[in-house]
């Protein structure tokens, strides 16, 4: 009985992570449509600026809260509490874009690297994370190369941090649905 117990479980936390995969790709790829068309408007983009990494922390808080708690989740629990100190940084480096830029590519590389730890730990229980841990590793390398646009003379705009939620939303999407192959699969067997 404890077998099937474990085997429930499993379903249910695989069905849980599949509508998160699906939730995160959805709300990025929204943010990246709010982002474009919000170019010209210092007002939105600043708004969008702040709510991204806040976002990535409330999903991470109940990501890790549905997934055995926080204290079991340690990388989302870092990753948390980095993505709440960005959304504050980027408040205060508002409306200098090259120091935004800058503390977008601090967090994507701390997030990325969180987020593969997470993808690593996930791999062995769920399978199907080879997406996400994709995701981290381009975002560590993504935030390397936003460290250094910052430096440049040349003032980013919110379309650069478009493309990096884009690639975001589609990684998200990928793993949602090898969850869902794969759990149509079993069904199916």
């Amino acid at each position: 009985m404890q077998n099937h117990s474990a085997t429930q479980d499993q379903t249910a936390n695989e069905s849980w992570l599949k509508t998160y995969y699906f939730t995160r790709a959805i709300v990025a790829a929204a943010w990246v449509v709010l982002a474009f068309s919000s170019v010209g408007s210092a007002g939105i983009a600043a708004a969008l600026l702040v709510f991204y990494p806040a976002w990535d922390a409330l999903a991470n808080l109940i990501d890790g809260a549905r997934s055995g708690g926080l204290a079991k989740n340690r990388t989302q629990l870092f990753n948390v509490v980095a993505s709440l100190a960005v959304a504050a940084a980027v408040c205060v480096a508002l409306p200098d874009m090259n120091h935004v830029l800058a503390v977008f590519g601090v967090w994507a590389i701390l997030s990325g690297l969180l987020q593969l730890g997470t993808a690593l730990r996930r791999r062995k229980v769920y399978g199907a994370q080879w997406a996400m841990i994709l995701s981290g590793a381009q975002s560590a390398l993504a935030g390397a190369v936003f460290i250094f646009q910052a430096q440049t003379p040349v003032v980013p705009s919110i379309a650069t941090v478009a493309g990096y939620a884009g690639f975001g939303a589609f990684y998200f999407l990928v793993s949602a649905l090898l969850l869902s192959i794969g759990a149509w699969r079993r069904k199916n067997a």
